[in-house]
């Protein structure tokens, strides 16, 4: 018989392509809600062609939250 193939998968590290500062992060969240929520308009009236974009969108706003919340965590340990 043949032997059972093992792959195991190493966890992606993605490195940041730029150093944001948490108030440029903040300018980027409140303009992704303002895009999700004219979107999510746009789905309600029908207008929206893609409504996948609905699901990128609240990625992105998610990838912006996790950025927020390691740099604050990153920050709080720097200073004690």
């Amino acid at each position: 018989m043949a032997d059972a193939k093992k792959t195991t998968k190493a966890p992606v590290v993605k490195n940041a392509k730029e150093v944001k500062t948490l108030e440029q992060l903040h300018e980027e969240l409140a303009k992704l809600d303002a895009e999700h929520l004219e979107s999510r308009r746009s789905h309600k009236l029908g207008e929206l062609v893609n409504p996948h974009v609905l699901t990128v969108q609240r990625k992105a706003i998610a990838r912006v939250h996790t950025a927020i919340t390691a740099a604050t965590t990153l920050a709080t340990k720097e200073e004690q």
